[in-house]
Parts: C-alpha cells; structure tokens; sequence
C-alpha cells in the first residue's frame, strides 16, 4: 500500500488537488492525507469550498498563517517535519511554487522520500520574484516533475536533477473544470445575462502595492468598456484599493467573492475576463472566452499561443485597446492545447504507482 501526502499551501491548490484524491480513492493500493499549511479557520477557505469540490477538509493543518515568506519557510518546515514523524509516507506531492511548498519540498528530500511537483518547469525567469526561487529550488529537489504544457515539460527536462523524471501529464485545473462544468450555478445575488458582462479579477501583489499604476488601469477598463458591465469579485486590499481607484460612475462593478461554482459560471459565460491570475486564464482558454492578463508574461504560455489569452504587460494603453477589441467581439480564434482531456489525475496517480 503506497502511502501519499498531498501538501497543498492556498486556497487555489485545491482546486488542483481535488482530481488527485478522487484518482487516489479509485486505486485499492494508494491511500492518501491532505495536508494543509495554513489555519484550520483561514477565511480563504470559504465553507462551500469543499462541498463544491466534493472533497474532504484537510487531514491535517500545519496552522502556519506568518505573512513573512522565511517565516512561513521555516514555521512550515518545522511542523511538517513533525508530522512525517507520526505519519510516514512514501512519496509526497507538493503544488505550486508557494513558500509553504518549498518548504515542504526541503523537508521530504532531507528524510529521503520521493517527491513529485505539480505543477512543474514553470518559469518567469525573473528572480526578483520569491515564487520563481520557490520553483527553482522545488523542481531541483522533486523525482517527479509533472509538467502542464510543452514549454513547462521543456524546461523541466532541461534542468532536471539526476535520476528526476519529467513527465508532461496535461493541465490538472481542466480534470476539475470538466468534472464541474454541469454542476456550476448562475450566482443567484447577480442581474447577469450570459454573453453580457466582463468579470475582472485581481490578486498579484505588485499591482496592489502601486496605486497610481493600478488607478490608471482602472481609468482605461472603464474607458474601453462602452457601457458594458464589469462584475469585479473581490476581497480584501483588492477589494478596498478598486472602491478607492476606480472612476467615479464606473462600469466596473465590486461584488463579494464567490463561490467556486457561481465563480466558474460567470466565467464561462462572459464576453471577457480582464485578471491577471493564471489559473483565471487558463479556465478562460477551456471556456473559449477571450481573456487579458495583466503581466508581461505567463507562466502557461500556450494559453497564448494556442488559447484565448493576451498579454498587456501593465499598459494602460494596450489595455483599453484590448479591452474595445473584446467588447467589439474582435478576437483570435483559440483552440485547446494538448492533453487538458481531464485525465491529467489519472495519469498521475498511475505514474506514482508503477
């Protein structure tokens, strides 16, 4: 029986994590704990969450909630430790490329356990960023690198460490996405009609820590939507920084955050998405909705090359011409990039069990 801890870091690994354990629970010789870095009463971690996903709450949570990313590594590193001590396992998979991934990372290479990264050989090629350090560090430590797309499975064959294997396994959100897609609900406190609305989403911390640049973005969506609506939801600094920024009158409207499956409903419905998460884009591209991203670059590059995604660096200019293109219905034709057929999970799990 092959023991398997998942360690999952922010509300969004579970999104990639939910597929696994039900391709886990479908081998009689794999078991599996979830393991969750934060708090047990994260508010990120909405109640409908799990019922959403059809999966259960964490085994185990290793209640690390430091804003500090040396703090979370060494705080993460410490507890994990102490939990490999109770609850052995033989291979872990850590997700992303988050502070608390690294550093669970490290701990299950210093006690000799084989270790798989999803998603792996994703590159900014900025070290300025934390999270591109965290993917350098994941991916040279990890005996299974699985990858999304061919650029990813590229990277990471080039830089694998001796006696790592890159296995390109496809794009693990669409496991979710297609095994949810009949079961999203139209978000019951929104007046939207399908094909009527932009939704906006906003998260990256450089753009929340500039507040003139974020003003000026804001200025060119509202400039460039000809009256159409832009339904924005949004917790948090994000939240107050667009009710503080955002045009007086504007078509951009601030809604709570919703529900995993009310959020996947309006975005699979809607004339566009302006985000700059790439999860957000990624979904777009398998919904066929035009989408714009607010960075100069994507760590999934075939949702560009092949998908419905653009990318605007931080320009206001380039923004609100994409911004008209997408409500003029003026768009490039997309396609579904290779292997996102939802059976990245399976893949997975038959790899770890060979």
């Amino acid at each position: 029986m092959k023991k398997i801890t998942i360690v999952a870091g922010a509300r969004p690994n579970f999104i990639k994590v939910a597929p696994l354990i039900r391709a886990i629970k479908n081998h009689d010789d794999a078991t599996y704990q979830l393991v969750y870095a934060g708090r047990e009463d994260d508010p990120t971690l909405e109640a409908s969450l799990f019922d959403d996903l059809q999966m259960n709450r964490p085994d185990v949570y290793l209640g690390v909630d430091s804003t500090s990313l040396n703090e979370i590594t060494s705080r993460v590193m410490a507890a994990f430790d102490a939990l490999l001590d109770s609850h052995p396992a033989d291979v872990v998979i850590v997700v992303d490329d988050l502070a608390s991934t690294m550093a669970a990372a490290i701990v299950t290479k210093k006690r000799g356990i084989r270790l798989a990264h999803l998603v792996a050989g994703t590159r900014s090629f900025d070290m300025n960023m934390p999270k591109e350090v965290n993917r350098l560090v994941i991916d040279a430590l990890s005996d299974y690198l699985f990858t999304a797309g061919i650029k990813s499975n590229s990277v990471a064959t080039r830089e694998q460490a001796e006696g790592s294997n890159t296995y390109m396994v496809g794009n693990i959100l669409m496991d979710t996405l297609r095994f949810n897609y009949q079961r999203f609900v139209k978000p019951s406190a929104l007046e939207v009609n399908a094909g009527g609305y932009l939704v906006f989403t906003l998260n990256r911390k450089a753009l929340l820590a500039d507040e003139e640049k974020l003003r000026a973005l804001l200025t060119a969506i509202d400039s460039a939507t000809n009256g159409t609506p832009v339904i924005a939801p949004l917790r948090g600094r994000a939240r107050e920084l667009v009710e503080q920024l955002a045009p007086a009158a504007s078509t951009i409207q601030i809604v709570p955050s919703l529900p995993y499956l009310e959020f996947g409903w309006l975005t699979a419905h809607a004339l566009g998405i302006i985000t700059d998460s790439g999860n957000v884009a990624e979904e777009a591209t398998f919904n066929h909705v035009p989408c714009i991203t607010l960075n100069s670059y994507t760590e999934h590059q075939e949702t560009v090359s092949v998908g419905t995604n653009e990318l605007v660096g931080e320009d206001p200019a380039r923004l609100a011409d994409a911004v008209s293109r997408m409500v003029r219905g003026e768009w490039k034709k997309s396609a579904l990039p290779d292997r996102w057929d939802g059976r990245t999970a399976e893949r997975i799990v038959q790899i770890l069990l060979q």
